[in-house]
């Protein structure tokens, strides 16, 4: 019996970051499946820090971690998380109202944000087909994201606070005696008043071990290609560039491209690969956009993203499993977000209060509890 003041399920980003700051409050205890941390998902991100990505929630989160980001603790990464790309949101001359409706949301919490005209957009990026664009949406504080440098700076601090990560730990038992959650892996049994089910694509069934209601969470299936630039212009000076409507989105990738189609096909938690018809469909969308010529894929890959209903996360602690605390349906924000979102999971699970910046952005802890999903059904 391996004793601890919390449990945490998973070691992809959203463990880890969790792990980081809940060390401050306890002794906790990182249970992993595989034989590393961030295999799946954190492991196959195309990451970018965009304050302008993702619904009202996201954004606070993402705006309220930028500090971090900027100036992350001393130890936590000897290299900058962050570099300079910008993004570059595109619209159709049938995607204009999508476009406008897009800068107003996104304006008040980032006040540099430009409305592009359509050849100021084509100046950013000269690939796009003069027949296709009709204007675009300029934010230039998006950057990319060293996700793992990021992801090893979390699993770095977590272990210099005392915290202890265990792979190849599939937790297959999960029940409470005592006033203790028993997590049963299989390399014996951890014990904890306190668990946080981080479990990624997989959060509902480690809910279900634990007799918890469903969430409602649904892997969807995201698929990248990497491949040459046929173009005559030097790519690496481009922003991400991202459809509107998010139909695609591109980005440079060490003097090749970087594209996907921005699918979201639903399935099961599983170790995802591309599929045929994914690639197809982003070599499709992508020269339509583009003058781009795809030949050859040099590289392709596919991971999970997992939402709710809503698709804002779920951070909070289940009404009906005392001492069960979620962590789950980050989608495909989870690493431009994993500052916020672990801080706000180490204050929750430790009884402490909701971070009071981002209560400023107009983010609650009501906003991200799983109660949200009780209520709407």
């Amino acid at each position: 019996m391996h004793k601890f003041d919390y449990l945490i399920i998973g070691g992809g980003m959203a463990g880890a970051s969790a792990g980081y700051f809940l060390a401050d409050h306890g002794s906790v205890a990182l249970l992993e499946m595989e034989s590393q941390p961030g295999y799946h998902t954190t492991g196959r991100s195309a990451a970018f820090y965009a304050q302008s990505y993702g619904n009202a929630a996201i954004r606070a989160l993402t705006v309220g971690c930028k500090s971090f980001f900027d100036a992350p603790p001393p130890g936590f990464t000897d290299q900058p998380l962050l570099s300079d790309c910008g993004a570059l949101f595109v619209a159709r001359d049938d995607q204009m109202d999508s476009l406008h409706a897009h800068f107003e949301e996104t304006r008040a919490l980032i006040p540099d944000v430009q409305l592009l005209t359509k050849q100021e957009t084509r100046d950013w990026v000269p690939a796009l087909r003069e027949d296709y664009v009709a204007g675009g949406l300029k934010e230039p504080r998006s950057m990319s994201i060293d996700v793992h440098a990021l992801h090893h700076g979390f699993l770095r601090g977590f272990r210099e606070k005392g915290g202890v990560i265990a792979t190849d730990n599939q937790v297959i038992g999960l029940g409470r005696t005592n006033g203790d959650w028993l997590a049963e892996s299989r390399s014996g049994t951890y014990a904890a008043p306190v668990v946080i089910n981080a479990a990624g694509a997989w959060c509902d069934q480690i809910g279900q071990l634990a007799g918890a209601q469903p969430i409602g969470l649904v892997p969807k299936r995201r698929t990248v290609i990497v491949f040459d630039n046929s173009s005559p212009h030097d790519s690496d000076s481009w922003p991400l560039t991202v459809d509107v409507d998010e139909q695609f989105y591109l980005k440079p990738d060490s003097g090749r491209i970087l594209g996907s189609p921005a699918n979201e096909d639903p399935m099961a938690p599983c170790d995802v690969q591309p599929e045929d018809i994914d690639i197809a469909t982003a070599m499709d969308r992508l020269q339509k956009a583009t003058t781009l010529e795809i030949t050859s894929i040099v590289n392709k890959w596919a991971g999970l993203r997992s939402f709710v209903a809503d698709k804002s996360p779920v951070v909070g602690f289940d009404p009906d499993a005392p001492g069960f605390f979620w962590l789950a349906g980050q989608g495909g924000y989870g690493i431009q977000t994993a500052p916020s979102m672990g801080l706000v999971s180490a204050l929750l699970a430790s009884g402490r209060d909701f971070p009071s910046h981002l209560v400023d952005l107009g983010l609650t802890a009501a906003d991200l509890s799983p109660q949200r999903l009780r209520e709407v059904d």
